[in-house]
């Protein structure tokens, strides 16, 4: 299946010039038309005042706000305008460490450095036709961190209330979620 992405609005968040033109580039090459940049996790927070971000595209290592940081912020302030828009974290650091702290801070879908137009479409695509189920509860807020559907009755099993979003918009209250 083929979209249209010309109406997806993006944010693209690097301290380095060049890989906002490159992240740019590549999104109008797929279409995409309204694409914001930010140098940085703070100038990204000022832009999402008046840029309603469909999708976030965030590096990690940033001055004086770095990508996960912004990730935290977006996800848990108060005056955060949409806590549940995905974000893409951009990095060349993919030690399984890393990915694990990114996808704890509430980083949607990984995308390592180098790029390619294809990866960047096949990140995208994650987000739109794989939406993660968003979990809100007192030690994290951010998209489920499981993939897999597989239930899990050990010892550390998840017993604690916490809400997740449905597919309907609607926070739920449920004491566990399934892996996705």
């Amino acid at each position: 299946m083929t979209y249209d992405l010309r109406q997806l609005n993006v944010l693209t968040v690097d301290d380095n010039r060049y890989m906002r033109f490159l992240v740019k580039t590549i999104l109008h090459g797929l279409g995409i038309k309204n694409v914001s940049e930010a140098d940085d996790g703070s100038d990204a927070l000022k832009s999402l005042r008046t840029f309603s971000a469909d999708v976030i595209i965030t590096d990690w290592l940033m001055e004086p706000l770095d990508g996960l940081d912004l990730v935290r912020m977006v996800r848990t302030a108060s005056d955060s305008l949409n806590p549940l828009v995905p974000i893409i974290m951009l990095t060349g650091y993919t030690e399984s460490l890393r990915v694990q702290e990114a996808r704890d801070a509430g980083v949607t879908e990984f995308l390592a450095k180098p790029i390619s137009a294809r990866a960047v479409y096949h990140h995208l695509i994650e987000v739109i036709e794989n939406p993660r189920a968003f979990v809100n509860s007192r030690m994290y807020t951010g998209p489920c961190r499981r993939r897999r559907q597989r239930e899990f009755n050990g010892t550390e099993r998840r017993s604690d209330s916490y809400q997740v979003e449905g597919a309907g918009g609607d926070l739920l209250n449920t004491d566990r979620v399934l892996e996705a």
